[in-house]
């Protein structure tokens, strides 16, 4: 998906300007490093095999790590814009860091394509976001197919534990808004850090709670801990 994006997007500006240009320059902040890891690596690594021309017009990738760090995605976004020159900025793997350079792309108007899931890094589209695209599916739409995927198997509670950022708030955001239309009552809600290495205290709390299933609002290698950690505790409902 990154590579087919990528490779439309160089070739409109390579048709919306002068022959005489020479290169187009891609900037690309990913998590190659840090607790979203295991997204930024695959992520980082595709970029070896991306074209070098496009259309007869040379394209650059200038790849830097934002180490899961929405300071640092910040940091990488300003060089790119300030030092590079780029005609594209792509990033980053996590919602924090896309939601944070927000800023900087629309400040220099330079097109920014992200790579994370949460609707609010597009929208509402105002003066900013106007400079703004993703490429993987809305944690809305997420939300709407495990919402009905737990009403059509008997789920009538749900215990939620996610992020405590903007990804993690926006999957329950929009979970909670389909709610009351699936009929799912929501018995608790805990939250943990992308780099935490226990969630016993918030799983003990959401077994207490006795929910028919427990639903994860995570991403990458931080996801796994929180069902490891039921399962470990001896969790039997849905997760």
């Amino acid at each position: 998906m990154i590579k087919k994006v990528l490779w439309v997007s160089a070739l409109g500006l390579s048709l919306a300007v002068p022959g005489a240009m020479a290169q187009i320059k891609i900037g690309v902040t990913v998590s190659a490093t840090g607790p979203a890891a295991s997204l930024g690596i695959p992520e980082k690594n595709v970029f070896a095999i991306m074209p070098r021309e496009i259309a007869g017009q040379k394209v650059e990738y200038i790849v830097l790590d934002d180490a899961s760090d929405p300071v640092a995605a910040v940091r990488n976004t300003r060089k790119f814009v300030s030092e590079d020159k780029v005609d594209i900025i792509l990033g980053s793997s996590i919602t924090p860091n896309s939601l944070a350079m927000v800023d900087v792309a629309a400040e220099a108007e330079t097109p920014m394509i992200a790579i994370a899931s949460s609707l609010r890094i597009v929208d509402p589209v105002d003066a900013k976001k106007y400079w703004v695209f993703k490429t993987p599916q809305n944690d809305a739409h997420m939300m709407t197919a495990t919402s009905a995927h737990m009403a059509d198997n008997g789920v009538k509670t749900v215990g939620l534990i996610g992020f405590n950022d903007a990804y993690g708030e926006g999957v329950m955001t929009e979970f909670g808004k389909l709610t009351g239309a699936r009929k799912l009552n929501v018995v608790a809600q805990e939250r943990y850090a992308r780099s935490d290495t226990s969630v016993t205290g918030q799983v003990l709390k959401l077994m207490a709670a006795n929910p028919d299933a427990i639903m994860v609002a995570a991403s990458g290698t931080p996801a796994a801990l929180p069902p490891k950690t039921l399962k470990e505790r001896g969790y039997k409902g849905k997760i």
